[in-house]
């Protein structure tokens, strides 16, 4: 039964949580100003660069069902105590690798680590806050979320710069598997007196039936295309292709690069809160709000792509990134559509399947951008940067499309379950178009 008030022991464990995911947007983007000092440790091409991100955020998103599974199974408490064990172990690893492979082995791990925190603190601000609190408590857990990528940008720069790889990874790492023991004391799965749900053991051939269930859902489906054409664009500059694009391409230096590249994480921290209290008082506006920003991202690609010369003015660079990071905020529609048209025993799978979609179009533009770039050298770093980017542009295309397909089809699914007399979460208002599917 939910819960109907928000307690001061609500605040402190869902607080408790979200330290565990800082630590997890920080370890996820550590890459991305690092990545041409990982270039030179593990004398790597920009397709082998790629393939660090691709196989980071590739096992994040294999992993997000099998983490709902998880979470229901074991408890959220227990699976973030082992997130921060495997992010730490993973930062270690990294701080301590001194060839390609054994890199990539540290990027597997910490990628299986972050995967496990997002469901798991959605989880918990599902059984100690209200309904009508979880959509702002989600906002501001991702804008949150975004002071880790805060500080992989500009004091990560500094740090790297100042103390060396080993010192920076090796203390990071040391730091997050130690929290694991705040969480294991602070966290608590339900609130104070309320009976704990008893837990049902999904068998292995389950586990495909209960997905499939999840995945029929328009909701689901509409919350899956929605995460993948919002958060892919800012997640992919952000976790690796940003920052040397900035530098090789535009020319910047390090510090304003960062500056530049923080602006993603600036913006997502003051936008987030602000669409999810305005998505919580009128949840009917969520999806013309992810509108309004597939149109703004595709406007700023063509800026970025069609800039004659390819160089494009410091201000320029500025406002085109601090759109696209609008981005991130946005892909939080995804878990508040999940919540609301799945049964509740079913909305950790769902919420697993949504994330999928998001980071499904990281990994495919990631390692797209790297084999790009190794295909076309010897063209001007500006050129080849442009033609790499058209694959992040076709995956948003992509997105847009799918995304507009499945708007529809769950419209006409709420408007078919209010002719059935059903109760529906959200009163939507009939447009031209949708008498126009109907027909």
């Amino acid at each position: 039964m939910p819960v109907d008030r928000a307690t001061r022991q609500a605040w402190l464990i869902w607080s408790t949580a979200v330290v565990v995911y800082v630590a997890a947007l920080f370890h996820r983007t550590s890459l991305g100003v690092a990545g041409l000092e990982a270039a030179d440790r593990f004398h790597a091409g920009p397709a082998a660069l790629g393939t660090f991100t691709v196989l980071q955020i590739g096992l994040y998103a294999l992993m997000q069902i099998p983490t709902g599974l998880l979470v229901d199974r074991f408890g959220p408490r227990r699976v973030l105590v082992a997130a921060a064990l495997l992010m730490g172990l993973g930062q270690v690893m990294f701080a301590l690798a001194s060839s390609y492979p054994l890199g990539l082995a540290a990027r597997a791990v910490l990628g299986v680590g972050d995967a496990m925190t997002w469901v798991s603190v959605l989880r918990l601000a599902a059984a100690h806050f209200p309904p009508r609190r979880f959509t702002v408590v989600m906002s501001l857990s991702a804008a949150l979320g975004g002071a880790g990528n805060l500080v992989a940008t500009v004091p990560l720069t500094l740090l790297l710069a100042n103390t060396g790889w080993t010192v920076t990874f090796l203390v990071a790492g040391l730091a997050t598997a130690a929290y694991a023991a705040v969480v294991a004391w602070r966290v608590r799965e339900v609130p104070h007196g309320v009976v704990p749900p008893p837990v049902e053991p999904v068998p292995l051939r389950t586990v495909t039936k209960r997905v499939v269930a999840a995945w029929s859902v328009p909701g689901t489906r509409l919350g899956f295309w929605v995460h993948f054409a919002s958060m892919s664009t800012p997640a992919m500059l952000g976790l690796l292709w940003g920052f040397p694009y900035l530098v090789e391409a535009q020319g910047m230096s390090h510090p304003d690069a960062s500056a530049v590249l923080s602006l993603l994480v600036v913006v997502g921290i003051v936008a987030g809160p602000v669409i999810g209290a305005v998505i919580a008082r009128k949840p009917e506006w969520r999806m013309p709000i992810v509108g309004c920003y597939l149109g703004a991202a595709l406007a700023g690609w063509a800026v970025l792509l069609g800039w004659p010369g390819g160089v494009l003015p410091p201000g320029v660079l500025a406002a085109v990134f601090g759109v696209l990071a609008v981005g991130g905020p946005t892909s939080g529609v995804a878990f508040a559509l999940v919540r609301d048209y799945n049964p509740l025993h079913r909305v950790s799978t769902a919420t697993g399947v949504a994330n999928v979609g998001g980071f499904a179009a990281i990994t495919c533009t990631a390692f797209a951008v790297g084999v790009v770039l190794d295909l076309v050298e010897g063209l001007p770093v500006a050129q080849a940067y442009r033609i790499a980017f058209l694959t992040v542009v076709s995956v948003l295309v992509l997105g847009v499309w799918r995304t507009a397909v499945w708007w529809r089809r769950a419209r006409a699914e709420v408007f078919a379950a209010e002719g059935r007399g059903e109760r529906v979460p959200v009163q939507l208002r009939r447009r031209r178009w949708d008498v126009l599917a109907e027909a």
